[in-house]
Order: C-alpha cells, then structure tokens, then sequence
C-alpha cells in the first residue's frame, strides 16, 4: 500500500538553502533511517511530511487511509495536566476507560475501581490495558498522578515517547510513524526493548536517528540528505558507508574530468575577442555549466586530529573506600578504583543507579559521605555533561571559541587557529559568524564539545556525548577518540560508540554493587546473556532432577511387588472374610464342644487382626497405584 509521496520539496531558511527539489516515496512496511549533519533540515522535512511545517516549494501527497504520527526530539507536552492525562488523551473510548481504571488503581477508590472494570468488560479494553501497561513499564513511566511541568528533560522525553507508542496501538487506520531522535534519554535495556516492539509492531516508520546498532536493527533503508540533495540506500550502516564512499569518489572523479574540461574552455574563453559577436551560444553556456561543476566540493568528514594534551603524571585519579547514599538509596559501599594513564572506561547501568553521581564525585562536585578522593596535580579534566552550553545569545560562535583561546596547540609542534578548529569540526566559514542562540540543538552540543578539547584535558568525561549530534559528528568524535592519548570516561546508551571506544566497563547494578567487566558492551551483553543461558540450564538441571528423583521414587512405590501385594491382597481379604463367616456359622451350632468354641473364637480374633492390617495395606497400596 502506498503511504506517501513527496515531489520536488524545496525548503530555505532566509538564504540558507535546506533541501532542494527532493522527490521520494513510502510504502506500507517501510522502515527508513534519516541522517544528515545537525542544521541540514532533518527535523524540518518531518515536520513538513506531518504538517507542521510547508515547504516552500513542492508537494506531499498523503493516503486518506493513512494517519501521520509525529515523535519530536523536542516534545510539546501539556504541562498544566498529569503525565496520565497526557499519555492517555486520545478520544478512543478504550483510552478512557483505561484512563478511569488506571486513576482508581492508583487512588486506590473502591467504588471507582468497580465502576472502571465494569465499563473495561463492556469495552473489552484488556488487551489495550495490557500494551499501556507493558509500555508505561519498559519505559520506566510511573507515579501517573504527577504534574508533567515538574518533570526532568528525560522524563518528558519517555513520558512523550509512551503517548506516541499508544497512540499508534490504539489507531484504526494505518499509521506513518516518524520519529525524531527516539533513543535519546533511554537506558540501553529501554532501546533494546524498543528495538523489539517496533519490530514486532510491524509500523511503518522513517526515523531520525544516531544510534547505529538501532538503526541497524530496525531500518532497512537509509536516506541521505547532504549539499541540498537526497541520497537513497538500501540496506544496513555499513552498506550505506561503502556506498556513500564509492558515490563521492565517482562525483570527485567527475569534479577532476570537470576542472580539465574547465580549464580548456577557460583558455577559449579568453582567447575569444571582447566585441566578437559570432561566438558559440551554446559553448558559452556549456563553459558556465563545468564552472559550476569544477567549483564543487566533496567534504571529508573524517578528519584526524593529533592533540598535544596536558602532561599526566605518575598519578591520575584515585578512589578509597567511597561510601554514597541518598537516604535509603545506595550507590556506592566502600567502592576502591584508581585510574591508569591512558584508560578507556564506560558506564554502563540503568537510569538512576548512581553513574551521574560517580561522575560528580570523580570531579569533587558532590562530596561522598566518607572516604577519599585523590586526584593527580597534573590532571586536567574536561566535562562534558548533559546540562549543555551556558551561553550569551549576542555573541557569535567564532568570539565564543576565541574567548577559551585563539589557537589550538597540535602534537607536531604546530597549532590551528580558532577558525581553522571549528571546520575542523563541522562549522563552515559563515557558520562561524552564526549567533549562538541561533545553532540548533545538535550544532549546541558540538560547540559544547569543540570548547571542552579547546582547553587540552587530559582526562575527559563523557556524559552521554551522543545525544543531538549527528553522525558525521560523531564520526569525527570517534576518530578523535580512537588517538587520544589521555584518560576517557563514558557514560554512554548508543552500544556503537562504547564498542568503539572503551576497552572495559563499570556495571552499575544498583543497591551499590559495581562491576569491573573487561570488555567493551557488547561483549558484556553476549555475558550477560551466557550467564543467562548458563542460570537457566542450572535451573532447568535441578528441575529435571527432582523429577527423577520423584519419578525414582513414584517408579520405587509403584514396583512390581507392590503390584503383587495388591492383587494377593484382593484375593485373600474375601478369603478371609468367608472364613470368619463360617466361624461365626458355627458358633451358632449349640452341639459344640469348650474347645471347639475356643479354637473358633481365638480363630476369629486371628482373622479380625489380620483383616484390619490388610485393609490398611490395601488403601496405602491403592494410593500409590491411583
């Protein structure tokens, strides 16, 4: 089924040129990544293709059958209202009897329970009642009766992310999902699930998105836009790689035939006299058309960096018997590190385990509640966190970076200058002379972070680094990495990153325990999920185990001289009863002698006994056989 069409859109802000006559399609069942640098018009195009936004040129072409759900990076919630009335408002019925259900569970109101399941049978919303319920839970939304306006950035962002995904589960018609950068302020074990459930889901979908290992999970399709011009991939990350390579070098080959061609038709050009009026129309023009081609330029994104970081000395960073609660909430017990030269350490854990508040130890911003922090005299530690730029809103980018310094020192002994720096990482000439308050959310962060390098650290934090900068970014951020020679620490969800970067890991597991695992994530998932195997195969021993040891014993009970006890037993208990039938007869008979009467009687006493412990046998024995 087709869902959408998109023909020639054109889209300019002021005399910044976005994307320019741009023509694609989406089927049902498609699956498609979007990338590009911040600033390149990724989130306006969502925005144009769900109607929040016109193009200034071009049409969009929607299915009648077809619903557009948008997921922003930036959410708009209704702040004055409950995080329930804002996941749960749609107008399905289904919605609001779980709404109603959902509020008398939590307000624990008798009478307004009854009434809630009542109408949820009517309605048969169970099965409705129990995605909310998965969602709300693998998303970590809870306390439902809270105002939404005194939520954390991350909070709002999963709270906006759980209204999108029931939203779509309760549409009727088809659905277009798009979705702007959804794994940002989710724990890995989050992404994973999500990974899953749009899977499983089956939804139509073109994402935003950063995280490599998840766009290789859930897309099929990637979508390029780069110097104006859409570029369309099938397949995974990597084919997109090989192939965005091979397409630059066949344009850079073209650029080369048309800078000799230029060169050519310039000498004509100049040998041709001024008032000659019988020169070639057509050539003139084919003349402009190679200078527009041999004018182009490919950029190289990755860009290698050779930095003359801070000397470290014989210490680093050490850590002695850290003790930290927040009251009945441990995140470290007596917790001993200490950092080597050169270390490349990520964090892993759960949202709310205590990696931020390690992070803030390690730079003496939080005190511990006892225990020492020894940190080397020539450590320099730059932190870049998740609060972002404090910035001016008058000042321009370029003032910005020449405030820290006006030249970078390299390795080699030369240096780069403010502005050779920021195209170093990504900001363009006219980019620089950009207002600060005028940079998008991504373009922020990648100033946050050129500013941090800017100093020369020596150990370096990384807080969750990845969220809002794009991939050609993070491409220049890893290369950087891979050869920096100092300390780095990543608190990080996007698994491509840390497998890239970090060669061992502290597992925050929450209630205090930390472990060191020597590996990067995904080696510790592949653990974690051995481990898991190995726990269920032990599990699955000892349940098969005690069903033999039971089937022993059942086998033991039911033996085969059981069998034969039983079946004597049935025939000797009527033999017994005829016979004391035949006593008794007797003595009825009054020609009996004294001891004929106690022969039969002592007789009868024997048949009695024998009788009783015979029953008893014949119901243990009937027991087991039963």
């Amino acid at each position: 089924m087709h869902y959408l069409s998109a023909e020639k859109l054109t889209k300019a802000y002021g005399i910044t040129p976005l994307f320019n006559n741009i023509t694609f399609h989406i089927s049902q069942g498609d699956k498609i990544a979007l990338i590009a640098r911040n600033g390149t018009g990724k989130s306006t195009l969502l925005k144009i293709l769900s109607g929040k936004e016109t193009p200034d040129e071009g049409k969009i072409w929607i299915s009648k059958d077809i619903t557009v759900a948008l997921f922003e990076q930036d959410p708009v919630l209704e702040e004055n209202k409950n995080i329930l009335d804002n996941v749960l408002h749609a107008k399905h019925p289904a919605v609001k009897a779980i709404a109603q259900y959902e509020l008398a569970v939590e307000s624990n109101d008798t009478d307004a329970l009854q009434d809630a399941l009542i109408l949820m049978e009517d309605l048969q919303a169970w099965d409705f009642e129990a995605k909310v319920k998965q969602i709300l839970g693998k998303l970590n939304v809870h306390h439902l009766q809270q105002q939404v306006s005194t939520l954390s950035g991350g909070q709002r962002k999963r709270v906006a992310l759980a209204r999108t995904l029931i939203d779509i589960g309760f549409e009727q018609n088809h659905t277009l999902l798009i979705m702007d950068e959804p794994t940002n302020h989710l724990d890995v074990e989050m992404i994973e699930w999500l990974e899953n459930y749009l899977l499983s889901e089956n939804v139509t979908l073109l994402m935003v998105t950063h995280d490599r290992y998840f766009l290789d999970a859930v897309c099929s399709e990637i979508w390029e836009l780069e110097r104006e011009n859409m570029y369309v991939y099938k397949g995974d990350y990597e084919n997109y790689l090989n192939k965005k390579a091979a397409r630059i070098e066949n344009e850079q080959a073209n650029i080369d035939k048309a800078k000799s061609e230029f060169r050519k038709e310039l000498e004509w050009m100049r040998k041709q006299p001024k008032a000659r009026t019988t020169k070639s129309k057509s050539r003139q023009d084919n003349f402009y058309d190679i200078k527009d081609k041999a004018s182009q330029k490919i950029e190289d994104n990755q860009v290698q960096l050779q930095i003359k970081m801070s000397r470290i000395g014989g210490k680093v960073i050490e850590l002695k018997k850290i003790y930290k609660s927040y009251g009945e909430k441990h995140i470290m017990k007596g917790f001993d590190y200490t950092f080597n030269k050169g270390e490349r350490l990520g964090i892993v854990g759960k949202n709310g385990v205590g990696k931020s508040t390690f992070l803030n130890i390690i730079q003496e911003i939080e005190k511990p509640d006892s225990g020492k922090i020894n940190i080397g005299d020539t450590i320099v530690i730059g932190n870049f966190s998740q609060q972002g730029l404090v910035i001016k809103e008058n000042v321009r980018v370029i003032e910005f970076v020449k405030n820290i310094a006006e030249n970078f020192p390299l390795a080699n002994g030369g240096s780069l200058s403010a502005a050779q720096f920021l195209e170093l990482f990504l900001f363009t000439p006219e980019k620089q002379y950009t207002y600060l308050n005028s940079l998008s959310g991504g373009e922020k962060k990648r100033l946050q972070l050129l500013a941090i390098l800017f100093k020369n650290p020596n150990f370096l934090i990384l807080d969750e680094p990845t969220n809002d900068l794009d991939l050609p970014t993070l491409a220049v951020l890893e290369n950087f990495l891979q050869d920096y020679p100092g300390c780095v620490v990543i608190v990080s969800h996007d698994r491509y990153f840390m497998d890239k970067l970090v060669d061992h890991l502290l597992v925050f597991e929450g209630d205090a325990v930390i472990k060191d695992y020597p590996g990067n994530y995904s080696q510790y998932r592949i653990w974690q999920d051995e481990e898991a195997a190995k726990t269920k195969q032990i599990a699955a021993a000892k349940v098969q185990e005690a069903k033999a040891v039971e089937q022993q014993k059942a086998n033991k009970k039911i033996s085969f001289k059981d069998k034969h006890e039983f079946e004597q037993l049935e025939k000797e208990m009527p033999k017994l009863e005829n016979e004391k039938k035949e006593i008794e007869y007797k003595l009825a008979m009054e020609n009996l002698s004294f001891d004929e009467i106690n022969k039969f009687s002592l007789r009868i006493g024997e048949i009695s006994k024998m009788v009783e412990e015979k029953e008893m046998r014949w119901l243990e024995l009937s027991e087991i056989l039963a």
